[in-house]
């Protein structure tokens, strides 16, 4: 039988399968592995009610998970359209949405920007024209849960069994919108700090709602964005069609002569920022690739180790 997962507890999974839900654990061989679902993944259920099985997925948004060890968090697969998420209050920063923007390029997903709580501030249209500097024809919505403005436009998505996922920061009003669309209290939202202007982080897990005709994924704030890779040819079109103009292909868009992208930004066409957010997430990308690649060398080593130790185990065995 096949399912969709909906929720998740630690190993436990909330599958939604032939008109109900189920909750339903994974193999032990699926544990060994570290194969483990996220929301949004279709996966098969035995007669036993155990998942043992996860269908290839058609789109995926990852991250480096937190701390030391270099491996990925898979955050939510299966969605149509990413809806990145930002207040137009004081967590609004450009260059985290140029970083979630590589994320969702990456995934294979459509992104959009959503940008609520228009009314909490009164520079709503400033903020809007910057963000358009860097969407590049990607649509951006003006909402307000509050007084019920653009909701209608994000329903439009709902339809033909699409699935939505939402990213963002914390207590930005991802939740909010979810209850606004279920027209329902479904989940659990606080008020804002008036001392930063931030939203209270509420939602602890990710999860799938049945919106409509479509489903929609609340995820948990992300307090920070380690990237696990990254296109940066999207979501930095503006800055890689300057580079290609360069009359180094090597140029590192410093002190060399016939720099396109310098001179770019002395004639005021690309802001110096957008450089310096290019040429980090560049580097970051590059060295969470390297680190990927030395961990892949490391662990053949070791596989190698372990084959001849078997084999020398062997040898002296028969020459006893």
């Amino acid at each position: 039988m096949k399912g969709r997962i909906i929720s998740v507890f630690k190993n436990l999974y909330r599958v939604s399968i032939e008109n109900k839900e189920i909750n339903a654990p994974i193999t032990g061989n699926m544990i060994k592995g570290a194969n483990f679902p996220v929301v949004g993944d279709y996966v098969e259920i035995s007669h036993e009610g155990q998942i043992i099985e996860i269908y290839p997925r058609k789109t995926i948004l990852s991250r480096k998970a937190a701390g030391k060890e270099i491996k990925e968090q898979p955050i939510v697969s299966n969605v149509d359209f990413i809806f990145i998420v930002t207040s137009l209050n004081k967590d609004f920063n450009l260059s985290r949405l140029e970083r979630y923007l590589t994320m969702v390029y990456e995934s294979g997903a459509t992104p959009c920007f959503i940008l609520t709580k228009a009314d909490l501030d009164d520079g709503v249209e400033e903020k809007a024209a910057s963000l358009e500097e860097i969407a590049f024809g990607i649509p951006i919505h003006v909402i307000s849960s509050y007084e019920d403005k653009g909701i209608d436009e994000i329903k439009g998505y709902l339809k033909d069994e699409k699935t939505i996922g939402l990213i963002g920061s914390s207590g930005v009003g991802k939740s909010t919108l979810i209850n606004k669309l279920l027209e329902n209290e479904i989940i659990k939202t606080k008020e804002i700090r008036t001392i930063d202007d931030k939203g209270k982080h509420t939602t602890t897990r990710r999860e799938m709602f049945k919106v409509g005709d479509g489903y929609i994924i609340d995820t948990p704030g992300m307090r920070e964005i380690q990237m696990w890779s990254g296109d940066t040819s999207s979501s930095f079109e503006d800055v890689e069609t300057l580079a290609n103009l360069c009359r180094f292909s090597n140029c590192t868009h410093g002190n060399e002569p016939g720099c396109a992208i310098k001179k770019a930004i002395e004639t005021g066409d690309l802001k110096e920022v957008r450089l310096t957010s290019y040429l980090k997430l560049k580097r970051e990308i590059k060295n969470m690739e390297n680190k990927i690649n030395h961990g892949h060398k490391f662990a053949e080593k070791e596989k190698i180790k372990t084959m001849m130790g078997s084999l020398d185990r062997r040898k002296k065995m028969k020459n006893k």
